[in-house]
């Protein structure tokens, strides 16, 4: 699910501020300790190869996050893509590739015992 800024609804506006809200954006039920993470990719980046010996050879933890600048697009088990840009808002589901359109620097939001589990997993396939 991605959403742009626009895309929020604006809940209550006043002068000085401007409240948005989109509900129902992902479930965080008994996920445990979250992460904040914030990724800097350069373009080109594809993680198609770094989740090989995952479950499904995909990333199995969810996300939540926003593009500060650039482009990428995901692929899901099914093989659909949706692609986030700047001032998106995004979820990433379980079971999803991650290949980098444009430079990008992303915050994400993950389950820690799940992401850790993949980023401790991407730091062993590179070590060839």
């Amino acid at each position: 699910m991605r959403v742009s800024k626009q895309q929020v609804d604006i809940k209550m506006q006043i002068p000085g501020a401007v409240i948005r809200q989109r509900k129902d954006f992902g479930d965080a039920t008994g996920l445990g300790k979250i992460s904040g993470e914030y990724f800097t990719l350069s373009a080109g980046v594809d993680t198609t190869p770094l989740f090989q010996g995952l479950e499904g050879n995909l990333c199995q933890s969810p996300h939540w996050g926003y593009v500060l600048k650039g482009r990428l697009t995901t692929t899901d088990a099914a093989g659909e893509h949706e692609t986030v840009s700047a001032d998106d808002l995004f979820y990433w589901p379980p079971g999803h590739n991650v290949k980098v359109d444009e430079d990008a620097e992303i915050i994400m939001f993950s389950p820690q015992h799940e992401h850790s589990h993949v980023i401790d997993h991407m730091i062993e396939m590179t070590k060839g």
